[in-house]
C-alpha cells in the first residue's frame, strides 16, 4: 500500500505559499507508517516548531491498474474520505531553499491521518464534493474538489503513466487555502458534505 499525495492542486492554496500553479500534476509519496487511523492523537515531533495541518480528499483505489485512460479512471477507486496531511512547514522551507526532496517535511511517521471513508457511489457528483475542517470547532478551510486543478480520473491517468496502481492504494487529492500552524493541545475535526468523518486531537 502506498499513499500518493497531489501538491498544489488548487490554484488559492499555491498562491499563499508563494508557490506556481502547476501546469500538470505534481505528487510525492508517503510510506504506509505515516497512516494515522480511527481518529488517534497526533503526537507533536520533537523535529520541527511549525507543523500544519492541511486536509484533503482521498480516494482509495480498488484494483491494479497501469497507463490507465482517463474515461476508465472511475472505475479504479471505490471509496472516498478525508485525510489530513500534516507538514514540518520550516522543514519543507529549508528543503525547498536548497532544491532538496521534501520527505522528511511531509513522510514523517503518522504524517497522514485518514477519516471514515464512503462509498463512491454515494457521491453523485465528483466534480462537487464540499469538505471543510475545523479547528478547535472554528472553520479554517472550506473546500470543494470542482476546484480542484486536476480532478481525481485526471490524476489517475497522470499517476499510472508513472507508477502502478494497487488495490488499497490512497490518493490525496491537495489542499484548498486556509492552511496553518497546530498546537498541542488543538483540536482538527474535518466534514465531508457536512458530514464528520475525522477527528484528531494533537498531544
Amino acid at each position: 500500500m502506498k499513499i500518493i499525495c497531489i501538491g498544489r492542486n488548487y490554484s488559492e492554496h499555491a498562491k499563499e505559499l508563494n508557490n506556481a500553479v502547476p501546469t500538470e500534476p505534481v505528487f510525492f509519496l508517503k510510506p504506509d507508517t505515516a497512516l494515522l487511523i480511527r481518529n488517534r492523537p497526533f503526537f507533536y515531533p520533537e523535529f520541527t516548531k511549525d507543523l500544519h495541518y492541511e486536509c484533503e480528499i482521498i480516494y482509495r483505489i480498488c484494483k491494479v491498474g497501469k497507463h490507465i485512460s482517463e474515461k476508465f479512471a472511475h472505475t479504479y477507486y471505490d471509496a472516498i474520505s478525508l485525510g489530513l496531511d500534516f507538514t514540518a512547514r520550516d522543514l519543507q522551507q529549508k528543503a525547498k531553499d536548497k532544491g532538496l526532496p521534501w520527505e522528511k517535511a511531509k513522510a514523517f511517521d503518522y504524517s497522514a491521518a485518514i477519516g471514515k471513508f464512503y462509498p463512491a457511489s454515494d457521491f453523485k457528483d465528483h466534480g462537487n464534493i464540499s469538505f471543510q475542517l475545523q479547528l478547535n470547532g472554528k472553520p479554517v478551510q472550506n473546500g470543494n474538489s470542482g476546484n480542484m486543478i486536476f480532478p481525481i480520473d485526471t490524476l489517475i491517468a497522470e499517476i499510472s503513466k508513472y507508477m502502478t496502481l494497487r488495490t488499497g492504494d490512497y490518493i490525496f487529492t491537495g489542499t484548498p487555502e486556509g492552511v496553518g500552524p497546530v498546537a498541542i493541545g488543538d483540536k482538527l475535526e474535518a466534514f465531508l458534505e457536512g458530514q464528520s468523518v475525522l477527528k484528531c486531537e494533537i498531544k
